[in-house]
């Protein structure tokens, strides 16, 4: 027994992997270029969170560096300190805020923490030496009922004349619960109270604007927006054509094709039965690597509401998920594709250019946010630059 490991044994190839993603860069960085220039006056940053958002900071940060991004937002400090690996020069926020013994990580990776509570602002002051100047944020909020000060508390605080001198805030910040809907009414008593705060913070820069609120107007860009699943291909606003180029491109391998006949079920609880005589494609894709059971295609309580479930795409058409989808295997109904165009080894598209990544969640009664963040560790990664 060895306890090394040959790094060449560890990862199957790419062209050979179970399942596999592909991830464009170029159409990530494409993506937040075109959200900067929509942001109009404000800058652009970018929200890297959750791990890039499941396509990985190492690969996610450096590109939108590149792109010229100098501000962006994580969710945690082990995060933040990943992405200053990456971002040298960005001001990088953590949006969880500071706790004891967190201090000494936004002091040494030189992060942001966007505090949320009179406790946190209480516990970064009494970290931060009377005469030095450590930048922190401060999150508001203006109708969520999610982190941050209320309204009151935050005007309250800027008008108070003994908040410590080490509470120097570079940035103001609250968040749009409905800015997906732009007719919500709730976007502008969000914007009013927002306004309001940020006035009472004079010289302090202020962010509201994520994607969807970036396309809001010009009312809510403020000094800097902070857009997020638009840069990663996925939908800002409800039934809005999405301007965002794909990114990911989710594809499983085949391993068998089956012939089964008319009468018979198929997969777990016998929930779908053939109604012809079918050719079946099991993919080596399931709930494990975060193709959800929600896609499945009869059997679960959701299709009661949403009748159909997930599809794939291969050999230029569009197939069916049949029956549960599993752990480890989805069953894709592949009768009306020619026989001679599909075999056992190729690939079908989960989602990407054929199946959009919304249209793939919305079948699954869920957000595109939520498939790539699922997206298991089984799926072999290329990263390139289309």
């Amino acid at each position: 027994m060895t306890d090394e490991f040959d790094d060449d044994l560890m990862f199957t190839p790419f062209e050979a992997a179970p399942s596999r993603l592909t991830i464009d860069l170029g159409a990530l960085a494409d993506n937040w270029r075109m959200l900067a220039k929509a942001s109009g006056k404000a800058r652009a940053g970018a929200a890297v969170k959750g791990d890039g958002y499941g396509l990985g900071i190492e690969a996610v940060v450096p590109a939108l560096y590149d792109a010229g991004c100098r501000d962006m937002f994580v969710a945690t400090p082990d995060e933040g300190m990943l992405a200053r690996q990456f971002a040298p020069e960005a001001r990088i926020f953590v949006l969880a805020g500071v706790w004891p013994g967190v201090e000494a990580q936004c002091f040494s990776h030189d992060l942001v923490p966007v505090l949320v509570s009179e406790e946190q602002i209480a516990c970064w002051t009494n970290a931060v030496a009377f005469d030095e100047e450590r930048p922190c944020a401060l999150m508001v909020d203006t109708g969520m009922n999610r982190l941050g000060l209320s309204v009151e508390e935050a005007l309250a605080l800027a008008g108070d004349p003994t908040r410590p001198a080490s509470f120097s805030p570079v940035l103001m910040l609250s968040h749009l619960a409905c800015g997906s809907d732009p007719s919500h009414p709730l976007n502008r008593k969000q914007l009013e109270s927002f306004q309001t705060v940020a006035a009472a913070y004079e010289g302090v820069e202020s962010s509201l604007a994520n994607s969807p609120g970036i396309h809001l107007g010009p009312d809510y860009h403020f000094d800097l927006t902070r857009p997020g699943i638009g840069i990663y291909g996925g939908e800002a606003l409800d039934g809005v054509r999405n301007p965002s180029r794909p990114v990911v491109t989710a594809e499983t391998r085949i391993l068998q094709i089956r012939h089964a006949r008319a009468g018979e079920p198929v997969s777990y609880g016998a929930t779908h039965v053939l109604t012809r005589d079918s050719r079946l494609a099991i993919v080596s894709t399931g709930y494990a690597d975060g193709y959800h059971r929600a896609l499945s295609g009869s059997g679960i309580p959701l299709r009661e509401n949403i009748r159909q479930g997930g599809f794939g795409f291969v050999a230029g058409r569009r197939v069916p998920v049949a029956g549960r989808i599993t752990m480890d295997l989805t069953i894709f109904d592949v009768t009306d594709v020619p026989e001679g165009d599909i075999r056992a080894g190729d690939y079908i598209e989960l989602f990407g250019e054929n199946i959009l990544l919304d249209d793939a969640a919305r079948a699954a009664g869920t957000i595109g946010y939520e498939l790539l963040t699922s997206l298991g560790n089984r799926y072999q990664r290329a990263y390139i630059d289309g």
